[in-house]
């Protein structure tokens, strides 16, 4: 179900930031400028970090929740509020908090979802009225992923990720485990055994194969590189298909009842944290702002 956020201070926003999963991710080759050309699709889930915005009118962003081994400078969410400040009348300002529960570097696009959620947010709270267009284009100087948090839905994803096509997907429950590694996206990106030319196939064609025939192609590298990912990958494997999302470190599998989920989920213990997350097609965003 989607979790409420409530708003404790008059004037304060309090938003999801809701993670996502890539439910296949076929890497078509290589770029010029060394980025990698991609097909995906993006799922949403209303699993989610939980972002405070707090209007001020001396100017100031204010980032009240620090990330372990992140300076604030590398912020996603104060990089986002700097970035959109530009376009703000003089005097607006913000207090940002980020209360964090997707893993950092796990491939649920955490603090990429943060950007967005504050981009979307401060535009509501500075009643500036920027497009979804606009703020797309914003975040996409962010970071790939930042775009299909902003416009709210899952969707079919070409280039680096950030030509989207939105789609509607069976709203699963789903088993999500961090096996507690971290994993390089470099690293894996870098790996000479890395596949690199899987020859490209159309949305309708992809949609209609269905989750038994999607993969990752990062998933041979991770596995070898990362024993626990492997060992919660075939955890979940025997219970349903089971696939990474992103270069990892996070694995997850489709449930369509929720109890299934929650009973696997809860005997997942030695492989890592896991949650039961519902998957949705509109984001909980947007659900939150009434759009």
């Amino acid at each position: 179900m989607t979790r409420r956020h409530s708003n404790p201070v008059p004037g304060t926003l309090r938003l999801p930031a809701p993670a996502k999963l890539n439910r296949l991710l076929h890497i078509t080759g290589r770029r010029d400028d060394g980025y990698h050309e991609l097909q995906t699709l993006f799922q949403l889930l209303d699993l989610s970090d939980a972002v405070s915005l707090t209007p001020r009118s001396d100017g100031r962003l204010v980032l009240e929740s620090a990330l372990a081994g992140v300076a604030a400078d590398d912020n996603l969410a104060l990089r986002a509020a700097r970035l959109l400040q530009r376009r703000a009348p003089a005097g607006c300002g913000a207090s940002i908090k980020v209360d964090k529960r997707l893993p950092l570097g796990g491939g649920l696009g955490g603090g990429s979802s943060n950007a967005a959620t504050v981009l979307v947010g401060l535009n509501a709270l500075w009643q500036l009225g920027l497009s979804l267009d606009e703020l797309a284009t914003l975040g996409l100087g962010l970071g790939a992923d930042v775009p299909v948090f902003v416009r709210g839905r899952s969707a079919w994803a070409e280039g680096v990720g950030d030509r989207l096509t939105p789609v509607r997907l069976e709203t699963s429950w789903f088993v999500v485990i961090h096996p507690g590694v971290s994993v390089s996206t470099a690293g894996v990106f870098g790996d000479p055994q890395l596949t690199r030319h899987t020859p490209p196939i159309n949305m309708a064609r992809a949609l209609q194969g269905g989750a038994s025939t999607w993969r990752n192609d990062c998933e041979a590298v991770v596995r070898d590189r990362h024993p626990p990912v492997a060992s919660a990958l075939d955890y979940l494997a025997r219970y349903a298909p089971a696939g990474l999302t992103g270069t990892g470190a996070c694995v997850f599998a489709a449930f369509p009842h929720a109890p299934d989920a929650r009973r696997i989920a809860q005997a997942a213990g030695e492989y890592g944290t896991a949650w039961v997350a519902k998957g949705c097609n509109h984001s909980p965003l947007h659900d939150a702002l009434g759009g």
